[in-house]
């Protein structure tokens, strides 16, 4: 993480999904997603907001881009993971597993943009995420509908990665005029049956991961 406190996971797997969902597109998102900046990491704040503020003018794409992100941002990292721990995190009851992905995924927004904050409650088998400093979400005026769909992708592909049901929900957002973004989503205790399916960003069935 360098300019701006910006990660590499996020500008790059922001530029992977305009690719995936905007090809044509593209060769424009790369005068600030450029290539030498990708593998630098000097991707800094203004070039990103810019590509954000371009994003939420092209319609429907936003949330499509902005969620195949998140899922990339999740599946990359829990590849980076040391196998040890990520060995742990699968063989962990679903009780702890849960409580343990909630970790990774508070890892994810703190290593897309330094000074994000969350703050995480576990009650009755339900987990509310306080995210502060949302880096989508800063916007001169309101907007009609939540922008930080990056964040919910990337928690809901890290359940089913670890074989839990549950997707997570925003439920406020701060670029809609509430002090911060809130997710929701209802930690299931007991793994995804062996035949569960899900359909992700991309539109493939995803059957739970085993180990």
């Amino acid at each position: 993480m360098r300019e701006g406190g910006v990660g590499r996971v996020l500008v790059a797997s922001l530029h992977q999904a305009i690719a995936d969902i905007l090809p044509t597109r593209r060769v424009f998102y790369e005068n600030w997603l450029n290539a030498g900046g990708l593998r630098e990491g000097t991707i800094g704040l203004a070039p990103l907001y810019a590509v954000l503020s371009f994003l939420r003018q092209e319609g429907d794409a936003y949330q499509m881009i902005t969620t195949r992100a998140g899922e990339y941002a999740a599946q990359w990292t829990v590849e980076s993971m040391a196998p040890l721990r990520r060995g742990f995190v699968h063989a962990s009851p679903g009780w702890l597993r849960g409580r343990l992905v909630l970790r990774l995924a508070t890892e994810i927004v703190r290593n897309s943009y330094r000074d994000s904050r969350v703050v995480t409650r576990v009650r009755r088998g339900t987990a509310d995420v306080d995210l502060r400093a949302s880096v989508f979400c800063t916007v001169r005026e309101q907007v009609g509908q939540p922008l930080c769909w990056f964040y919910a992708a990337a928690l809901t592909r890290l359940l089913m990665i670890f074989n839990l049901g549950g997707q997570a929900e925003v439920v406020a957002c701060r670029g809609m005029g509430t002090p911060t973004c809130k997710l929701r989503v209802a930690m299931l205790d007991r793994p995804l049956s062996q035949g569960g399916i899900r359909r992700d960003s991309h539109g493939a069935d995803q059957r739970a991961v085993r180990t």
